[in-house]
This record gives C-alpha cells, structure tokens and sequence, in this order.
C-alpha cells in the first residue's frame, strides 16, 4: 500500500511538471528557481522541471509522428 501510494505521487508530480513545461514553451511564462535561497533546493526544483521538459518532449515526438495528431492550420 504505501509503495502504490509513493509512485501515485510521482506520476503525479510528473505530470505537475509535465503541465508548467507546457505552460513554458505555450506562453514563455516560468518558474523562477533563481528566487530559491538553498542551492540543494535549487537544484532539485530544476531537475524536476527538467523532468517535465523531457516528458513534454517525448508527449510531442510522439504526436509529430503520429496519424491520429494534425498541425492545426491557424498557427
């Protein structure tokens, strides 16, 4: 039980990742990690966002090679 409850979180914080990766390359909007004082802390803020950016990576490769995703022809 609890290992199913620590890899809900996980998925969850990826996808919480996932989502500001989205609204970064969508809006240009980000998070200021430079507004944290501890390094350590620093750092693992920017390996989650990272994590996210990977994850909207693939979701995006993914859909480019994909038949059941088009461009949209207003952009």
């Amino acid at each position: 039980m609890a290992l199913g409850r620590i890899v809900h979180y996980a998925v969850d914080a990826v996808l919480v990742s996932t989502v500001v990766a989205g609204i970064r390359r969508s809006s240009g909007f980000t998070v200021d990690t430079t507004r944290i004082s501890d390094p350590t802390m620093r750092s693992l803020a920017d390996r989650f966002l990272g994590v996210g950016e990977t994850i909207f990576d693939m979701a995006t490769a993914t859909s480019v090679n994909s038949d059941y995703f088009r461009k949209d022809s207003r952009r």
